[in-house]
């Protein structure tokens, strides 16, 4: 199977190609531009690089959510404009998830902890796992929900839990000092080639989940933002003050 990924989420853009088990290809940039500028471009750069045609391909990955509204919307639209024309489903992988995966096999028995800047002082995270089976790494799972939270919540919750942890994504960065004060289990930081979005591990949990049956129609998708935007969040301030 032939699967197109995408992940606009947060600062980065990336694509990527995954025929069944290969990885064809990964186009990922940070740098000014906006989403909407480089999102199409790449894709139609890596698709021509590897010389598929998108006819050819069976669904489309896309990291769903939460992330940035804009870069959230535009993904998705990216997706369901693709999808209604190739008359292909989309396969929702959420964003935390394909951020967390970076790290398969990467750091011992770690906890993994994506963080996403969710400005107002929150963030976006959640906290996950790679468990073992012998000598190779089988489970992937989410041990403490992915929500949009105070980062004294997270790190209330890692100290909970009692065990190494690494830290990933935009977030970690605005909210390191926090971390360093407050984090009272080892902990590490993973290296810039791993701390963004990799439209390659949303591309790998795409397939799986693909196989799974948990795409849905172009149609159906939405995004999963986890908070109301700022303009929902201003029209309603305005409403409650309204007699």
């Amino acid at each position: 199977m032939k699967l197109l990924a995408i992940d606009s989420s947060g600062l980065t853009a990336t694509v990527a190609c995954m025929d069944g088990e290969t990885m064809l290809g990964e186009y990922t940039i940070q740098y000014k531009k906006t989403h909407s500028q480089t999102l199409l471009p790449m894709i139609d750069q890596v698709v021509k690089m590897i010389e598929w045609d998108l006819k050819t391909i069976d669904a489309i990955a896309v990291a769903a959510g939460p992330g940035s509204f804009t870069g959230l919307r535009i993904g998705a639209a990216t997706a369901k404009g693709l999808g209604l024309a190739l008359h292909i489903p989309i396969v929702p992988v959420p964003t935390l998830e394909g951020l967390a995966y970076n790290l398969y096999g990467g750091f011992g028995e770690n906890l993994v902890c994506p963080m996403m800047d969710a400005r107002r002082n929150q963030v976006y995270s959640g906290i996950y796992e790679f468990r073992t089976e012998g000598m190779r790494k089988t489970d992937f799972r989410e041990v403490w929900k992915g929500q949009a939270a105070a980062v004294s919540d997270v790190i209330e919750a890692l100290n909970g839990f009692g065990r190494p942890v690494t830290f990933l994504g935009d977030g970690t960065g605005v909210q390191k000092e926090y971390i360093e004060e407050n984090c009272h289990v080892p902990f590490d930081f993973a290296p810039p080639h791993l701390s963004r979005q990799k439209a390659g591990s949303v591309a790998v949990l795409g397939m799986q989940y693909l196989i799974e049956g948990k795409a849905v129609s172009a149609e159906c998708f939405k995004p999963a933002y986890f908070r109301l935007s700022q303009a929902e969040r201003e029209r309603m301030e305005r409403e409650k003050q309204t007699p």
